[in-house]
């Protein structure tokens, strides 16, 4: 009887045409990167929740013609992750350590980058929860950015022989009393409001109200309906974390050197300078020289000027020994003890460092793919 009720059921599904949306259902969970039409917006959702939303080469190759095409066709753009964990928890490093992969990677999410700095209508990225590196570099340069109380951001990429790329060095030198120094040399994480004044991001919403935000936000035709609606829905920020360490911040961090970094603040000899201290001495020294340098060109730079010189960086780090060898030892095998070569900050010679910023040959220099507008 159960089997004949079975096979009954089974027909009737075919006959509604319900086969095929069980067939559209799978394949669209399946997709690591979704796209909709909701009302007047295209909505992106990173859709790798048990990788916390991390990008691969597969997901920015997609977002980059739909986001010019939206671009075209859309009143805003909304971006969001799955999942109640993560917005993006940066790029798969596994993949963009590999010395063909990598560029190729780092190439086509720097496009996303720039494309996203430069976007001619609103685009709205709801930061909830863990936004690090490469998720960073699919919000920050946005026009707006919501956080919520279960957002945390950090730009971690020095503990693993990296640099904070994805633009870091166009935003991360413009945060207020040289706090993008700090984060992009220490990778020291904020949370929930803290994003917002620290200018990261635009608004704060708490998340049990983004799905409602977005489905007014859908509706909007103007950037100013847009402004204005999150500015409706923003909660106040309240005192930053940070803020009484914030003297010795823009004090330590306005020197020029990292050995100078690391002399100011053994001379502050506090308890928030001592564990400073300690995490910049589990950083790749490398990492450190060459992450404060293009700080210190980037902001002097513009976006795509930035994203050019992070481009032959990442290159180079593939080629290196830092990069691979910092995401074996936290990543793949998780023995937490990286052989850095440089191995100390002494060692990290002025011609090395410089080596890193050398033009690439030309057929290899990031170029930008042309808007359509």
């Amino acid at each position: 009887m159960i089997s004949h009720l079975l096979s009954m059921m089974l027909k009737l599904t075919r006959l509604s045409g319900a086969t095929s949306f069980l067939k559209r259902t799978m394949s669209t969970q399946e997709s690591d990167v979704l796209f909709e039409t909701l009302n007047n917006a295209g909505v992106v959702t990173l859709n790798r929740p048990k990788a916390l939303n991390s990008l691969n080469t597969s997901m920015v190759s997609k977002m980059l013609p739909q986001l010019q095409e939206w671009e075209r066709t859309k009143t805003l753009v909304i971006v969001k992750g799955a999942g109640e964990k993560a917005f993006c928890a940066g790029g798969d490093v596994k993949v963009a350590i590999d010395k063909v992969e990598g560029p190729r990677f780092f190439f086509t999410e720097y496009n996303v980058n720039h494309l996203i700095g430069n976007y001619k209508i609103p685009y709205v990225a709801l930061i909830n929860g863990i936004t690090m590196g490469g998720g960073l570099g699919i919000s920050v340069h946005g026009r707006y950015r919501v956080a919520t109380e279960k957002t945390m951001i950090a730009m971690p990429e020095t503990k693993i022989g990296l640099f904070p790329d994805v633009g870091g060095s166009y935003f991360l030198p413009r945060l207020q009393v040289n706090l993008g120094l700090y984060l992009g040399l220490t990778g020291d994480r904020l949370k929930g409001k803290d994003v917002v004044k620290a200018g990261i991001a635009t608004h704060f919403v708490p998340s049990k109200r983004l799905y409602e935000l977005e489905m007014l936000l859908s509706r909007c035709t103007s950037d100013m309906e847009v402004n204005s609606l999150l500015a409706k829905f923003n909660e106040p920020p309240e005192e930053f974390s940070l803020a009484p360490h914030i003297k010795h911040i823009n004090y330590c961090f306005a020197a020029s050197t990292v050995e100078e970094i690391i002399e100011r603040l053994e001379k502050v000899g506090n308890d928030w300078s001592v564990k400073t201290l300690e995490t910049l001495h589990q950083m790749c020294p490398g990492s450190l020289k060459i992450t404060l340098r293009a700080l210190q060109r980037g902001s002097q730079l513009e976006l795509g000027q930035c994203l050019r010189m992070e481009y032959r960086l990442a290159c180079r780090a593939t080629e290196n020994h830092d990069f691979p060898e910092g995401v074996r030892a936290l990543l793949i095998d998780k023995d937490n003890s990286p052989k850095w070569n440089p191995k100390t900050l002494a060692e990290v010679t002025d011609d090395y460092v410089e080596s890193y910023f050398k033009k690439l040959p030309e057929d290899r220099e990031l170029k930008f793919v042309e808007s359509k507008l």
